[in-house]
């Protein structure tokens, strides 16, 4: 239930649909912080536990890699083009290669390994109660089979999305760093020292630092969110009903917040 929902319902209802809103966003707390406790416990990692968090992980990560930064690549090497073509004929062409770096580099890629990682995550749990009712579950024993997939895979799940988050924005930003370069400089060795110069003045340690973290989040938010919100969806069936995905919504709120954030620290 969002806030602009609250809208549309008769005022009298207006405070039990507040208090299940605020619930849900309790409830997703509450799971991510479990989640990291069981994360962070030596005893989860049991062989059972290992062999499903690289499941997990070849899933949601190696598959998807070389698709991801493919795609990356081309549409970062339009975007790093058009940058320099607009910096030449505005005589700003010492800027162009700094600004490549703080738009794609620091704020567009990780977002979209965010956003990338979430839609993968909510096809794969979709995936799961679809399969089980396809195959002639009934409705009742079908929510309660997911519903324990859902709580067995819960730390697996958690680190492999967070985990592919920060693979997908790692490895797509050094490819783009590699194309900044060569469409700067082309195959010349000659620019690498104002090349490292222009690319150590943006990342400085505190940028440095807020990139890692701003990533970190990003897994963080992809890999519990998806999940609460499926589980409060498994507990609570007749009073969701939307074909939007669960929780996609949040989690979209979620990472522009954390990007906003993360905007607001940097430049103001």
């Amino acid at each position: 239930m969002s806030i602009t929902a609250l809208l549309y319902i008769k005022p009298r209802h207006w405070g039990v649909h507040a208090a299940r809103w605020l619930a849900g966003w309790w409830h997703m707390l509450h799971l991510g912080a479990v989640a990291l406790v069981m994360a962070l416990s030596p005893s989860t990692y049991n062989r059972a536990n290992r062999l499903a968090t690289a499941r997990h992980i070849y899933a949601s990560t190696w598959q998807v890699l070389p698709w991801f930064t493919m795609l990356t690549a081309l549409v970062s090497l339009v975007v790093i083009r058009i940058v320099l073509v607009t910096a030449q004929s505005y005589g700003l062409s010492r800027y162009a290669l700094e600004m490549v770096v703080r738009v794609l580099v620091l704020e567009l890629i990780p977002l979209s390994a965010a956003l990338f990682a979430a839609l993968r995550a909510g096809m794969a749990f979709d995936a799961a109660a679809m399969g089980l009712a396809r195959a002639g579950v009934p409705a009742q024993v079908a929510t309660e089979e997911t519903l324990h997939r859902v709580r067995r895979d819960l730390v697996p799940q958690v680190f492999a999305n967070a985990f592919s988050v920060l693979s997908l924005a790692m490895v797509s930003s050094v490819i783009v760093l590699v194309l900044a370069y060569l469409n700067v400089y082309g195959l010349s060795p000659w620019g690498i020292p104002d090349y490292t110069r222009t690319v150590g003045r943006v990342f400085d340690p505190v940028v440095t630092a807020g990139f890692v973290f701003k990533t970190v989040l990003f897994g963080l938010a992809v890999a519990v969110i998806p999940s609460a919100a499926l589980l409060e969806l498994l507990r609570h069936a007749r009073r969701h009903r939307s074909s939007v995905q669960p929780g996609a919504l949040r989690l979209l709120f979620v990472l522009l917040l954390i990007e906003a954030g993360s905007l607001v620290l940097k430049y103001i």
